[in-house]
């Protein structure tokens, strides 16, 4: 797992980032996250605003076919999931936001 590795381990998700920032520097800031458990993983997290997640799957050519969708906590959280080669990296996009209750959806139309 994490035991005995370096900086330079993590290497290919943070060229990655690197290449992201250059790439896609317009678009919206997501969470990142770089972990020794999967070091050459590095993911894209979008708390709030299913839209960023959505604008970033679609700059980086991922199908919507190939987003999963869930919900957790007790169905109050919407997930998205969706996974890419980027830079030799495995990057991981995902993203979070309230499920509306049926007032809120009421309200909203």
């Amino acid at each position: 797992m994490s035991d005995g590795l370096t900086l330079d381990d993590l290497s290919v998700p943070l060229r990655a980032l690197r290449l992201l920032a250059g790439d896609f520097g317009h678009l919206a800031a997501p969470a990142v996250r770089v972990s020794t458990i999967w070091p050459d993983r590095l993911e894209l997290g979008f708390h709030g605003d299913l839209a960023d997640f959505e604008a970033w799957r679609d700059a980086l050519g991922i199908a919507p076919a190939a987003v999963s969708h869930n919900v957790q906590s007790g169905g109050h959280t919407h997930v998205l999931r969706a996974s890419a080669q980027y830079a030799g990296a495995a990057l991981e996009l995902v993203a979070y936001a309230e499920v509306p209750t049926a007032a809120q959806a009421a309200a909203a139309v």
